[in-house]
Order: structure tokens, then sequence, then C-alpha cells
């Protein structure tokens, strides 16, 4: 690859990652690293337990804002293409004449599908609905909070069987936004749980589970190639083309170069996701999922769970206890002394799937602190990396390491805390914004800048932690924490039961 992007020739890829808590925008110079970078955060409400909400127009004009700022520093001329990253799952509704939303986005965190996804199992649907998409019936995903959204805005679906509204997940907003088409891509079509995964297209017979018409959904493209053009993005990128996308996950597994076998990424962020690229043939086992990772001339499929709250287990605690996620770690002691957290705010993902569990505290005692506490937190986060880690090696065969990234991976504390948990090599990138970066380098796969084997070449590797040899308290402590987990799952029931 040519030389970077201060230089005299040098074309460079503007890629924007759209988070949960931030919308970020990088400039990658053409030897795939980055130069620039800019961050504006967004909010997320919850008005009701379950519920998690965005603003769709706060996430668009936050990207807008974030482009500009990293382009002020950059020079604007020199982006040859764009690429994005967007979080999964989360869902919008909008009028396909006006471009206007007709609610809030529905977070990935938000399960007030559950109830629908527990009568679908009840009617025997589950399994039919794993076979087609690869994933696990749960209202994380984004065919119930689709249903929820035309319930309320087009109960009898007359508007959108006309195709006068538009469903899609934040990629196919953001797309739209830049250039007026209704698209998504392929990858995060996978997360809808509408998809047939095998033949990437809209699948009928889920769609008439879900009550979702066909006309207010998007069209399906793979991961690399023309999406559209940045002509509402920003002033001098008119006429750029967008030629790469990926969900976050996705993306930083692209980054991690994640085509090669025996690892997995794991992102930490304020949930996670643990994902390894799978045989084609390969069936997902339970409390992982089988999904696409990305397609460029063919699919390529991974392995996937995902935890629904990691980082957002310190940001929580740091709110109970009047202080910061950061301090929190800081303070956080050398043992949790039998104090476990276990996270289920919104019930558990991976490998559980359990909407009905609840978020639990265990092993309490009248000298637990702040330090035991902050640590039980650090702790929840590694050991819920590594059941998942477990179930993907279960399903897709051996793991010898995890690629971290992610703003918590900073944190070397929680990293060899990994490390000890599951006895495997952790490795975390060079580069902070992952996700940012695998947009970025699929963009430019795209556009043609550079080659799988150019980007096999960069240097990733930021550091590395193995597990302490002399740590011989891992599978007690694992099995504590699973008595934790059970206890966290069999509380609504006994909830239930009491008069």
């Amino acid at each position: 690859m040519p030389s970077d992007e201060r230089g005299s020739s040098g074309d460079v890829v503007l890629a924007i990652d759209q988070g949960t808590s931030a919308t970020k925008a990088v400039v990658v110079n053409d030897s795939g690293e980055i130069s620039r970078r800019a961050t504006v955060a967004i909010t997320q409400s919850h008005p009701r337990p379950g519920w998690a909400e965005q603003d769709p127009w706060e996430i668009w004009r936050s990207a807008q804002q974030a482009v500009s700022e990293v382009l002020a520093e950059a020079r604007p001329e020199r982006v040859v293409t764009v690429g994005l990253s967007t979080q999964r799952e989360s869902t919008v509704l909008w009028e396909r004449d006006t471009g206007e939303p007709l609610g809030p986005v529905l977070g990935w965190q938000d399960t007030r599908g559950a109830e629908l996804c527990a009568r679908l199992r009840s009617q025997g649907h589950a399994d039919r609905i794993r076979e087609i998409t690869g994933l696990p019936l749960d209202a994380m995903f984004s065919a119930s909070k689709a249903t929820a959204l035309l319930d309320q805005y087009d109960p009898d679906r007359s508007r959108s069987s006309r195709g006068e509204l538009c469903l899609g997940t934040v990629d196919s907003w953001l797309l739209w936004r830049l250039g007026g088409q209704h698209l998504v891509e392929a990858g995060n079509a996978a997360r809808t749980q509408l998809l047939d995964i095998g033949t990437c297209r809209w699948d009928p017979w889920l769609l008439e589970v879900f009550n979702i018409p066909s006309a207010a959904l998007p069209e399906v493209l793979p991961s690399a190639g023309a999406f559209t053009v940045c002509d509402e993005l920003h002033a001098s990128l008119r006429g750029v083309p967008v030629t790469g996308v990926l969900g976050d996950s996705h993306a930083a597994l692209f980054a991690h170069a994640g085509w090669n076998g025996g690892r997995v990424k794991a992102t930490y962020g304020t949930g996670s996701s643990v994902m390894g690229v799978a045989p084609t043939d390969t069936k997902p086992a339970t409390g992982v999922a089988r999904t696409i990772a990305w397609q460029l001339d063919q699919p390529t499929y991974a392995l996937e769970g995902n935890i629904r709250s990691s980082g957002a287990t310190l940001v929580w605690l740091a709110r109970l206890l009047d202080s910061t996620p950061g301090e929190l770690a800081n303070a956080a002691a050398s043992d949790s002394q039998g104090v476990f957290i276990v996270p289920a705010f919104t019930g558990l993902g991976a490998p559980w799937w359990d909407d009905q569990a609840r978020a639990m505290i265990v092993g309490l005692t009248d000298s637990t602190g702040r330090d035991r506490l902050a640590r039980a937190a650090l702790e929840s986060i590694a050991f819920q990396v590594e059941d998942v880690v477990a179930a993907v090696e279960q399903a897709g065969g051996s793991i010898e390491m995890i690629l971290a990234d992610g703003g918590p991976s900073a944190n070397p504390t929680l990293m060899q805390l990994q490390a000890d948990t599951s006895a495997r090599q952790v490795r975390t990138s060079s580069a902070a914004e992952l996700s940012a970066l695998g947009a970025a380098h699929i963009a430019g796969l795209g556009a043609g800048l550079w080659s799988i084997t150019d980007l096999d070449r960069l240097n990733r590797i930021g550091a590395e932690y193995q597990p302490n040899p002399a740590d011989t308290s891992r599978q007690e402590r694992l099995h504590d924490w699973h008595a934790a987990v059970n206890a966290a799952r069999d509380l609504p029931r006994h909830a239930r039961s009491q008069p």
C-alpha cells in the first residue's frame, strides 16, 4: 500500500461507526491505518423496564457532526469512498415519501417483543425460526421490534403493505438519509431474524409469522460494493460513494483479520459480542447463533453470542455509587470475596437466551464495599465472555486466542482477568476504533484500494495477556458464577409462585 494521508498523493477512506452511546468518524489512510478521528455522544432513554429507545434524527445528526469534525482536520478532496459500521438489531420505521420517522429507534437492548417471542415459542416455531435464520428466538433481534412498531403505527398493515412505510435497521436508516435508497447490508439483515441466511433473502414464512409486509423491507446487498452516495452527509462529499457496510461487531471482526481460524473476537462495549468465523456447514450449538459475518462473492458465516450488559454494568454501578466507570475500575479489589453481579437488567443473552432472568447481586456481607462490588462488576464481564467463547468452541472447534477490542479492552486489569478466567491468550488491538476501522477496510476493499492480502499484512497487535498458570481457582470461580446465573434465572419463577 502507498504512504499515509499526509503524503502528496494518498487517497483516504472515511468511515462512520454509529454505536449505542456515540457516533465516531475516522479517516483511514491508504496504508489502512487511522489518521484522524472524532466522536459525538448520543443519548438513549428507557421509558419503561426493558425498553430502550433512541432518536433517529439524533443518530443522523451525530453522523453529520462527527464527519464535519473529522474533515475539519483532514483534506476532504482526498476522500474517495465511505464505509459504515452500525449498531445492529436496532429498528426504526419511517415514511417513504417524507423520510420522517414515525417513532423512536427501538434499540437492540429493547425487549418489548419478549411476549411475542414467548407466544411463538409456545406455538412451536422456535426450532424452524432458528433453522432458517441461525438465531435463537429472542426479543433482542429486530423482528419482534418491527412487529411492535407496526402494531403501534400501522396496526392494520395497510400503509406498510402499500410500500408507504420503510422498516430498517440503523444502516438502512443512514443509507436512506445519505442517498434516499432503502437498502440493508447482508450481515445486518441476518440480525433481523427475518432473513434466510442460506439464500440471503427475506423469508416469506417468517414475514407471515411476525406479520411484516415485504413491501416495507429494504433490498439486501453484499457488504462490499456500491451502496449509495454521500450527497446529504457533507457538502464536500457529494458524489463520493459508500462502498462498504458492516454491523459493528462484524466490522470489528473484519478489522482483526478474523477470517483466520482458531480465534474469536470479543468486543467490549455497552454489551459484548463474541464472534468467530465458522465453516460453511457448521450448525449452531445451544447458546450461540450462526450468522452472516459479511458477504463478498459469497457469504462468510460466523458463530456468535451476544451479551446484553458488559460495560453497561460498570456504568450502572457507577451511577449507583455516584462515581464513574473509570474510577470504579481503578478502585476494584483484587478479589470479590464471593460477591457476584449477574447483570440481567433486560434478561440474559448468550449462551442462556433467557429474557425472563432478573439482575441480582449474590454473596453480599456487611463488609462488602465498593471495591468488592467493582471487582464483581469486572468479573461479570469476564465470566460472560468466557461462557460465550466456550459455547463457540464447542460448536466450531478449538479457540486459542481472544482478540479484544472496545473501550474496556484498554483496562489491563480486565484483560488479565479475562485471560485468567478463560485460560486463553488475550490480544488487544493497536487501534481503539476497531468497528470504524473494519468499515473503512471493507469500503477500501469495495473501492479497489486494497486486497484481502494487503489487509492480512497489517500490524494489529496492541498488548498481549497470558493466563496465569498458577491460578488454581478458575474452575471454582466459574462454578460459583454459574450458580449465581442459575439463581437469577430462577428468581422470576419463584416470584410468580408467591401469593
